[in-house]
């Protein structure tokens, strides 16, 4: 496998220069929370409020600028996702774009319908379902997961489909251990038996390239503050799916897809600064990649086509240096051969440590990792490390480093 060198993408993300007190530079290892940002984005963000700041739809040139800035964003949007602008619905955040959809769904919802939602997704992607089947009476059914190596069950998976199958929700790539479950083929089962497949793509969307025409899936969300860009969320849904359902919203309001789902005034800020980040992403792409044709989609999938493997290199070598430190458990896929079907997200815990200690000592280190259950609620309790803390969770992306590997193997190590 060639693992490209992408060392220097470092230099666009201001914020990979801070220093500890005793000059080390921090260690960043928090993206699946947040990833920073480049330089780029920080610039379009400051740029749209420096000169184009308004609101939508008005007869003056900073509105008319506005609006552009709204329909580039749609198309960043639509190039991550291999998707149409037409169906590119923004909001606040991921979690607040799918309560506000299950509201809608929870109308088609009657009683003795069957929802199908996972104990490995983030809860964003199973209590909106809940709540909409406890307002509709229709009924739950779980999806389990492998503890050995926290993998979606897949007989459990296939065991809790039926006729009475309205909805089925699941994850793209699990925000706790980094998990991948085989999500084209799952989408494709629910499909078979006539349900509406809602998936999270939030995670993934940081270390693959996501082509929702392949994934079969009806609903995809993500969230571009996790993907470089703003705190902001992003949902993609089947233009004649955005046209039936119907959004709660205010009077008047757009009646087409996608504004229709859009409630109240957008960051506009933040869509500019989503543009920039989509378009560093493709210049990743030329730089590092060979894309296969002309075009931001085209660029954004030679983006991870050169991501992908050198964040799997950052996941062996991480992996092989556990393999030395016996007082450290993990929770997931620990072969080194299936690097395939996780991301470089890890959940351990460090001998009887209370994870957020653990956390604690790594940040006195420079080293900035996340502890507790990050909202996969169902994983932690699935587990049985919710009632105790959690886990600590390290996740690399492609601006971290070899260095960086080793350095937080050798805190860890010191902390045995």
């Amino acid at each position: 496998m060639d693992v490209p060198d992408l060392s220097a993408v470092r230099e666009r993300f201001p914020a990979l220069a801070r220093t500890a007190p005793d000059g080390r530079p921090f260690a960043f290892l928090d993206a699946p929370g947040g990833t920073q940002v480049p330089e780029a984005v920080i610039e379009a963000i400051a740029a749209y409020l420096r000169t184009s700041n308004a609101n939508l739809h008005g007869a003056f040139e900073t509105s008319r600028e506005t609006d552009q800035v709204v329909e580039e964003a749609r198309r960043a949007g639509a190039d991550l996702l291999g998707a149409d602008l037409g169906e590119v619905v923004f909001g606040p955040n991921a979690t607040t774009l799918l309560f506000h959809l299950s509201r809608s769904i929870a109308k088609e919802l009657r009683p003795g319908d069957e929802v199908v939602v996972t104990r490995l997704d983030h809860d964003a992607n199973v209590a909106p379902w809940l709540l909409a089947a406890e307002e509709a009476g229709a009924r739950v059914r779980w999806v389990d997961l492998r503890e050995e190596d926290v993998t979606l069950d897949e007989g459990s998976f296939e065991a809790a489909l039926g006729e009475r199958t309205r909805l089925v929700a699941f994850t793209l790539a699990s925000n706790a251990v980094g998990t991948i479950p085989p999500a084209a083929r799952l989408a494709r089962r629910a499909k078979e038996v006539g349900a509406v497949v809602v998936c999270d793509g939030v995670h993934l969307a940081q270390h693959r390239l996501i082509d929702v025409a392949e994934l079969g899936a009806d609903v995809v969300v993500c969230s571009p503050y996790k993907i470089f860009g703003p705190h902001l969320g992003m949902l993609w849904a089947r233009r004649e799916l955005l046209e039936r359902w119907r959004p709660a919203k205010v009077r008047p309001a757009p009646e087409e897809p996608p504004a229709r789902w859009e409630t109240g005034t957008q960051s506009h800020e933040a869509l500019a600064g989503w543009a920039a980040a989509v378009e560093y992403l493709a210049d990743v792409g030329r730089t590092y990649g060979d894309p296969a044709a002309p075009g931001r989609r085209a660029a954004v999938a030679a983006a991870w086509a050169a991501i992908a493997p050198y964040e799997q290199a950052l996941a062996e070598r991480f992996l092989a240096g556990l393999e030395a430190l016996p007082h450290v458990r993990l929770f997931g896929i620990g072969d080194r051969r299936r690097l395939a079907e996780r991301t470089p997200t890890f959940a351990l815990r460090v001998g009887s440590q209370h994870p957020a200690e653990t956390a604690r000592a790594l940040a006195a280190r420079g080293i900035f990792v996340w502890d507790g259950n990050y909202y996969a609620l169902e994983v932690m309790e699935r587990l049985g490390l919710e009632a105790s803390g959690g886990a600590v969770r390290i996740g690399f992306c492609h601006y971290s480093t070899p260095e960086e590997v080793d350095r937080v193997l050798e805190e860890l190590g010191a902390l045995g």
